[in-house]
C-alpha cells in the first residue's frame, strides 16, 4: 500500500482539504499506514498532477481559500485496481525481534526491561484497537460513519463487518505479541540463575 492509496482511501467518502484529510488519516488509515503530515501535501500534488485527484478552490471568510481534493474517473480506477492487485508482501524490518535474538548478550535487568517495555507497547496498542473495535460496535467512528453516510443500505453491514475486521487482526497482533514477550521474561528468568 502507498501513501497514495490511503489518501484515495479517505477521498472517494468525501472531497476534503489537505488539512480535514491530516486530522482524519491519523483518526482511520493512520492506524494502519502509517504516514507523517510532511508527506500528505507533496502527495496530493502528485496526485493532481497525474489526474487522480482534482483540487479545488474554495473561499473561506473574507480573504482565505482552501483547496478541497475530489477523486476523478481516473483515481476510481486507480483505486480499483490497487484493491485487485495481490500484495506484494516485504521481508519484515522488526528491531524488537532482531534485539530479541541476541538478548544473551546483556543483563538480566536489561532483557527484563527491553520485555516489559515490549508488553508495555503492545498493551497499549490492544488498549487502542478494542477502542476502536468499541467505537465501529456503537457506530461513533467519524470516518466510518462518513462512508456510511455514502454507502448502500444493503452494503452497510458489509461495511461495518470489515471495518471491524481490520481493527481485530490489530487487536491480535498485539495480544500475540504480549504473549511473545511474556515467555521471554520466563526464559529470562530460567537463565537468570
Amino acid at each position: 500500500m502507498s501513501l497514495r492509496s490511503a489518501l484515495l482511501v479517505l477521498l472517494r467518502i468525501a472531497p476534503m482539504s489537505g488539512y480535514e484529510l491530516q486530522k482524519l488519516f491519523s483518526q482511520s488509515v493512520g492506524y494502519v499506514w502509517h504516514a507523517p503530515d510532511s508527506q500528505i501535501y507533496p502527495e496530493l500534488r502528485k496526485m493532481a498532477e497525474k489526474g487522480l485527484i482534482e483540487a479545488e478552490e474554495q473561499t473561506r471568510g473574507n480573504v482565505a481559500t482552501r483547496r478541497v481534493y475530489h477523486v476523478t474517473d481516473s483515481g476510481e480506477e486507480s483505486f480499483a485496481e490497487w484493491m485487485h492487485t495481490p500484495l506484494k508482501y516485504q521481508r519484515t524490518r522488526d528491531a524488537a525481534h532482531l534485539k530479541a535474538a541476541y538478548l544473551e548478550s546483556v543483563d538480566h535487568e536489561s532483557r527484563l526491561a527491553f520485555l516489559n517495555d515490549h508488553i508495555a507497547h503492545w498493551a497499549s496498542e490492544l488498549q487502542c484497537w478494542e477502542d476502536e473495535i468499541a467505537k465501529i460496535d456503537a457506530l461513533t467512528t467519524p470516518m466510518l460513519n462518513r462512508r456510511l453516510e455514502v454507502t448502500d443500505d444493503e452494503d452497510r453491514e458489509k461495511t461495518i463487518a470489515f471495518k471491524r475486521f481490520a481493527y481485530e487482526g490489530l487487536a491480535e497482533r498485539a495480544r500475540t505479541e504480549i504473549s511473545w514477550a511474556k515467555r521471554g521474561l520466563e526464559l529470562a528468568d530460567r537463565f537468570a540463575r
